[in-house]
This record gives C-alpha cells, structure tokens and sequence, in this order.
C-alpha cells in the first residue's frame, strides 16, 4: 500500500501491549479471538492497535516489534489482512500459502481459520466485514437474492488496478479520520465511506461473483428512472446507497445505473451528489454571519474531501463555496 508506512488511524489507540497476553486479548477483543506466540516462546512483545469503525466495517492498523505467529479462531465474517511494514506468511485453512508484503495482500472467508507468521517490525491493516452485509450488497449488485455465498480470491495483488482501488479506499478511511472534520460524526459521510470500501473490493477483487456483475444489464424502464429520481428529490439527506435506491423502486443496481445513464446521462449517485451540492448551496446562501463553516457544510452533506467538494460547487455555480458563505454574511 503506497504511503502505508505511516501509522494508520493514529487518533483511534486502543492499546498498547508489552506481551502477548496483551496482544491477543486486545485482537481478541476488536476482531476475533486469537492466540499468539513469538518464535522463542519469550512472553515479550511490544506492539499497538489502533481500530474504528465506519458504519458495518471495522478498520484497525497493528504493528509488532518482534516475530510473532498469530493463530485466530473460526471467522464469521471476511477479513482483508493489508501488510504495511515488513512482511508476513499467511495461510486459511484449505487455503494455499500467501507472502504477505507492501505489494500483496490476503482475503480470508469466514470459516477459514488463519495463520499468520510474521516477520520482525511487522505492521499491517486489517479490515472486518460482517458476513451478512457483505453478502446483501453482492446480491443487490446482481439482483438476485439468495445467491451463492461470495467466495473471493486469496491472493489481493496490491499492484493491480483492483488492488489499488482497495487501498485508496483505506486510505481515505485513514485521512477521514485525520484533523478536525469530524466526518465519522456525519451519516451521510459515514456510509458514502462504506460504500466506497465495499464496491472497491466487489469490484476490484475475484470472486465467485464477478463474471456475473461484468455481464451487460437488462435495461430499466423509464418509470423506474423517473421514480428514482423522485425518491432522491424529495430526501437528498437521507443515506441512500445505490442497492437501497434499486430496491425502492424497484430494479436492479445494474439496471438502474444503465437506465440514468440512458436517460440523464449520468448515474444515480452522481445524481443525488448535484442534489447534495444544491441544498449545500442553500445552507450557505441562508447562514447566519460565523454560524457554519464550508468544511461543516461539505461534511453535512455527505462530501468527504473539502477541496474536491469546492471544485465540484465552483463548477456548478461558478464561484467558490467560501464566497457564497461571505456573500451571505454581507447580507
């Protein structure tokens, strides 16, 4: 993961052990119950977690100082094991071996225990999504309920384009987490983070799945367009993920994006951000002098970056977000 030797989710320390009953009961707690040694069998090991959660999944950065072999129970839901610093071995159960390093990843189903050996100043990001709703949004994807379970390639090739979209996407877990923007505090932001992490790996990684997601869509009415469209107008604040919006219409994911695309030449979630941007703009036309802030706007509205949230408004509206928030103040 490009830039990944940095600590990562530096404001969300849960622990910091000096042995390996400390590790392990502090993985333990946050992910799955675990039992580790060091190779020597030496009860020392230095190490911290840092972990949070963005809606459904939980993020969480650990680092070792010296070897240690981590041994977990049967998961229940999926697991995404993104060395950062150094490098380890990491096998599941009827699973092949996998070098884990800056360039290569794993992804672990549930059921599968998982050995990980790993190498001297370790440090890695794991990533935990529930069983369930992983599962939910393929099948919203595809449209078609009660499909078989995901069943992804191990091996997550961190160089490929579908690698890098995972790690862009835990990056930008990371930078939300970072300053003062508070965006975790925000549900619209909160789930726009989660759907951005669960379509890059859907996507982006192998699965039993994937042929059936590049197949072509059937098309979508012009109803369900026009009834999506209606739905978005009338609740722009509510978190509406592409999977909820298809199914409240109701069509397919596929279907409805190429319906918008036909229609309005664009897709739904583009959509509703130039609905967002438009009742950002009121906020901002109508605040009281020293009441709000463009990054408090942009926040409330479910746009995570501040800069690319002026681009956008500045080339909707033709001037920048902060002038219309002093604009408004001179009035």
């Amino acid at each position: 993961m490009a830039g990944g030797a940095r600590e990562m989710f530096a404001g969300h320390r849960l622990a910091d052990g000096s042995t390996v009953d400390d590790a392990a009961a502090a993985l333990s707690e946050v992910f799955l119950p675990v039992r580790m040694a060091t190779p020597d069998g030496s009860p020392q090991l230095q190490m911290a977690l840092n972990a949070l959660s963005a809606g459904r999944i939980t993020f969480g950065y650990m680092r070792f100082r010296e070897a240690v072999s981590i041994r977990t129970a049967e998961p229940v839901d999926y697991f995404i094991d993104i060395p950062v610093r150094s490098e380890a071995t990491m096998r599941a159960a009827r699973g092949t071996r996998l070098r884990g390093t800056e360039h290569s990843a794993g992804v672990f189903m549930p059921g599968r225990p998982v050995q990980l050996d790993c190498s001297d100043w370790f440090a890695q990001v794991t990533v935990m999504i529930p069983r369930g709703d992983l599962q939910t949004e393929v099948e919203l994807l595809l449209d078609a309920p009660g499909s078989t379970p995901l069943e992804f390639t191990s091996e997550l090739d961190l160089t490929t384009g579908g690698g890098r979209a995972v790690s862009r996407a835990v990056r930008l877990v990371d930078e939300s987490t970072r300053g003062a923007s508070g965006l975790l505090e925000h549900p619209l932001a909160v789930r726009a983070l989660e759907q951005v992490f669960l379509h890059s790996l859907l996507l982006g990684q192998p699965h039993n799945h994937s042929a059936a997601l590049d197949a072509p869509a059937p098309g979508s009415g012009a109803r369900s367009v026009d009834r999506a469209v209606e739905l978005l107008r009338h609740d722009p604040a509510r978190p509406w993920t592409v999977g909820e919006l298809a199914a409240s219409v109701p069509t397919s994911v596929r279907s409805l994006q190429d319906g918008f695309r036909r229609a309005l030449d664009t897709t739904p979630m583009a959509y509703l951000r130039r609905l967002r941007l438009e009742r950002a703009r009121e906020d901002l036309l109508t605040a009281r002098p020293g009441s709000v802030t463009v990054s408090e706007v942009a926040v409330r509205w479910g746009f995570l970056h501040v800069s690319r949230f002026a681009g956008a408004y500045g080339e909707r509206f033709g001037e920048r977000p902060s002038e219309t928030l002093r604009r408004a103040g001179r009035r």
